[in-house]
């Protein structure tokens, strides 16, 4: 299996963390020397592991507001 190389080259905001303190956030990722894009993903503290997670295009992540600006938080019931 090829090495992932990755660099973290802006921390834009850390979204939650869980009781082993992991973190899952909103950064700007540059996987294997290519571009940096946006990127949500699971943290180990150290930032030496990640969990799966998902990366967006400026224009994707522009889409992705515009969605989420439209949703309705309060019909969603604390679980």
């Amino acid at each position: 299996m090829a090495e992932l190389k990755y660099e973290i080259t802006e921390k834009i905001g850390v979204l939650s963390e869980n009781a082993k303190g992991w973190t899952k956030e909103l950064n700007m990722v540059s996987w294997n020397e290519h571009e940096a894009k946006y990127d949500i993903r699971e943290w180990a503290p150290d930032h030496s592991r990640m969990g799966k997670g998902v990366t967006l295009t400026a224009d994707e992540l522009a889409e992705l507001k515009t969605l989420l600006a439209d949703i309705d938080l309060d019909s969603f019931d604390e679980e």
